[in-house]
């Protein structure tokens, strides 16, 4: 299995912590994304690559009716144990287990980059209705953040950081040009340990050895320990959202 792919499916193995550390996604992003449609109504939305449902839970939240998708298996029980009522199932973005013209809209949360957009477009384009929306986002470290910038060079791996935002979204005939919007939002830890536990779940550290990963855990946890902004008490982790949103055209 070649790197990009053990990154792919390296979650699974850790659901539980996924869902415990990862932060969930701005409503005003998913408003947003919703504009195209025009209504304020619930929708019928497809959370694709759903994950353990941290964006699943916020399109519930606003109302909506959701299906939630994901190929993992212990992502995918993770969610169900989370988020009560939603019809969860086992799919591929290349491969949509719903049927044609049933959905207003296909949300995907941080996991557009494993996508094979040549694929992936097509199908979600068959499952959406005319005038429905595709959107994707993604939730990066603020920039802004001096400390969390000096985090993120702290918990450097063997394995590169994967940037994620922009992606370059391949034009298909089924969709409008992209459109894109930024987002803030913050995830709010209550102490260093989880901190160093919400960075612990990304792919670059999670395909490593056990050694690297309990090195690179002892240097975020002394890094923040002495910076005044994260050494005591809880701490809202600025974070901006990247969002692009595409239309589905009537054939």
């Amino acid at each position: 299995m070649d790197l990009h792919a053990r990154r792919a499916d390296s979650f699974g193995a850790q659901a539980e912590a996924y869902a415990e550390h990862r932060p969930d996604y701005p409503v005003a992003a998913i408003r947003w994304a919703l504009e195209p449609l025009g209504t304020t109504e619930p929708l019928d939305v497809l959370d694709l690559a759903a994950g353990t449902g941290k964006l699943t839970a916020v399109l519930c939240a606003e109302g909506h009716r959701v299906t939630a998708v994901e190929p993992n298996e212990q992502m995918l029980s993770e969610l169900v144990r989370r988020a009560h009522g939603v019809r969860a199932l086992p799919g591929h973005a290349e491969h949509i287990p719903v049927p044609d013209n049933t959905i207003d809209a296909v949300f995907v949360g941080t996991a557009f980059h494993w996508f094979d957009q040549e694929k992936a477009l097509p199908e979600i384009a068959r499952v959406l209705k005319p005038g429905g929306v595709l959107a994707a986002m993604w939730l990066e470290p603020d920039p802004a953040c001096e400390w969390l910038t000096e985090l993120e060079q702290v918990s450097l791996s063997s394995v590169e950081s994967q940037r994620h935002d922009p992606v370059d979204v391949l034009r298909h005939p089924s969709f409008t040009p992209e459109e894109r919007a930024t987002f803030p939002h913050a995830h709010h830890r209550d102490s260093p340990e989880a901190i160093a536990a919400w960075i612990n779940t990304h792919s670059r550290l999670l395909v490593i050895d056990d050694e690297e990963r309990a090195a690179i855990t002892d240097k975020m946890l002394a890094f923040l320990r002495d910076r005044q902004e994260t050494s005591n008490g809880p701490v809202d982790v600025p974070l901006v959202a990247e969002v692009f949103r595409m239309v589905r055209v009537s054939e």
